[in-house]
């Protein structure tokens, strides 16, 4: 079970307040783990729905917070934000902090199934099932009901697959912006797979690709995806 939140920062913007918490996270094995939460001004007892913005690779929980410029749009129509880490931080498992685009920073919203990262890179229950319950747990008023997920790069690969693939249709859209659609077809995502997954490429292609979960999708889904013209 996860700790309580601890309150680390607050600042005012846009009216609403932005938070950053930690909290001894069981889903990335016992290690702390930081969030930022923008909390829009609300009439008493209302409740905001919620954004979940995931950031891509080498990013912490501060990048969108910090550059997104997202928080005038969420103030002016009542939406909260929540910005997680991209990875565990210290877990001391293999290799992870030898390259930028693999370990810590690149947590690619999974999680592992190899037995040296299978402790601590569970990403995507961290952010599906852990942060919502510690958010409930600390009484914040977040409306878990309404949730939508959006994110950029590797951030986006996460938005997609966790919107694909939840059984229950825990998020009502997803955005990304400039994702990794098809990783198990590209060198970030054939690393990330081979690196966490027992079954490699084919396990992750199977679970965690959004090009071969869309393929398998059967009701109207909700889903923006956004490229630059010029990559520079």
């Amino acid at each position: 079970m996860a700790g309580p939140l601890e309150n680390l920062s607050s600042s005012k913007v846009f009216e609403g307040e932005l938070i950053k918490y930690k909290f001894k996270s069981a889903a990335l094995g016992g290690l702390d783990a930081q969030f930022n939460l923008f909390i829009p001004l609300l009439k008493n007892g209302a409740k905001a729905p919620l954004l979940v913005y995931l950031a891509g690779l080498t990013c912490t929980e501060d990048n969108g917070a910090q550059k997104g410029g997202f928080f005038g749009a969420a103030a002016a129509q009542g939406i909260s934000i929540i910005f997680p880490d991209t990875s565990p931080r210290g877990a001391g498992a293999p290799g992870e902090d030898d390259a930028w685009d693999f370990g810590t920073g690149a947590g690619f919203y999974l999680d592992a199934t190899k037995p040296e990262y299978s402790k601590h890179y569970n990403m995507y229950t961290h952010i599906t099932s852990e942060l919502p319950e510690v958010i409930k747990a600390a009484g914040l008023p977040i409306d878990l009901d309404r949730q939508s997920i959006f994110g950029h790069s590797m951030g986006g690969h996460g938005a997609l697959v966790l919107y694909l693939s939840s059984k229950t249709k825990q998020y009502r859209s997803a955005s990304a912006f400039s994702p990794i659609t098809n990783p198990s077809k590209c060198p970030w995502g054939e690393k990330a797979f081979n690196g966490y997954l027992a079954g490699g490429i084919e396990e992750g292609a199977k679970t965690y690709d959004a090009t071969e979960l869309i393929s398998q999708a059967k009701e109207p889904l909700h889903i923006l995806v956004d490229y630059a013209s010029t990559i520079p």
